[in-house]
């Protein structure tokens, strides 16, 4: 009998002791995050989180696919990197299932020079380089459309590709490459469309460096909004509603405003 209540009571105190891990578990919110501005935003959200009784971990990634795929294996709880038109065409490709929670902020996508420091210099043949993946290829195009330098055929909308282009009077070459690639390109081409995320990571700011920024106000602006994303069916979490509020706090305005001069918008 004693040895019963002895292995009750045992049992009981691992319970308690698993019990505990657990919720401390609970209590860490594990997010990846591109290492601008992303990283960098998350981290002013700290001791937000911390006076709510989380501990912010953040994962540096330096592409657009591990951090969604570890979301979807739960190795993450979140990630914010990504606008929802990348999200919607990557769960497409990859039958993931991964939503939005809020939306962050906007980065202006811009035109930068390479060999050439001026868009009154592009001439016949002139190259401009623009990312490859579906979605912000499109928002390169529309931006070049924007400029007067090539015509997207009628009804194009933000899945547009090469494919799309029904005039390009200078025979412009297009050279598509890796989104993280682009900046590190601009010796080698005349003039390349870089996200926002990839530009500061080079020392560009859209404000002061780029040749022709995106409308904010624009269709883009409003579509390309990057947002904090999780797998479905964990947007109502406490932790994860707990970081969205952070990131939606004004502590995190006044951080992103007095940052990036511009070149990062609160959209909140």
């Amino acid at each position: 009998m004693k040895k019963l209540a002895a292995l009750i009571v045992a049992g009981a105190l691992t319970a308690g002791l698993l019990s505990g891990c657990s919720s401390k578990e609970d209590k860490t919110i594990k997010v990846g995050a591109s290492i601008t501005p992303h990283a960098e935003i998350l981290r002013a959200c700290t001791d937000i989180l911390a006076e709510e009784g989380y501990t912010l971990e953040v994962q540096e990634f330096t592409d657009y696919v591990l951090p969604n795929q570890a979301v979807e294996s739960g190795e993450l709880d979140a990630n914010f990197f990504q606008h929802q038109p990348y999200l919607d065409d990557f769960n497409e490709k990859n039958k993931t299932h991964l939503v939005s929670v809020a939306k962050i902020h906007y980065e202006p996508f811009g035109i930068y020079g390479g060999k050439l420091d001026s868009l009154d210099k592009v001439a016949e043949g002139s190259t401009f380089a623009i990312p490859n993946d579906g979605t912000n290829e499109a928002r390169a195009l529309f931006l070049m459309e924007a400029q007067g330098l090539i015509k997207l055929k009628e009804g194009t909308d933000f899945t547009a590709t090469i494919l799309d282009i029904a005039e390009n009077p200078l025979n412009l070459k297009i050279e598509e490459m890796d989104a993280a690639l682009l900046a590190r390109a601009l010796e080698d081409v005349d003039f390349a469309l870089i996200n926002g995320n990839y530009a500061l990571q080079a020392g560009l700011n859209a404000e002061d460096d780029a040749l022709a920024v995106e409308d904010k106000d624009s269709a883009g602006g409003a579509t390309y909004a990057n947002v904090l994303c999780v797998k479905e069916g964990h947007e109502n979490d406490e932790k994860i509603q707990a970081l969205a509020k952070a990131l939606c706090s004004e502590t995190v305005r006044e951080y992103i405003e007095a940052t990036y001069n511009g070149s990062v918008v609160p959209m909140f």
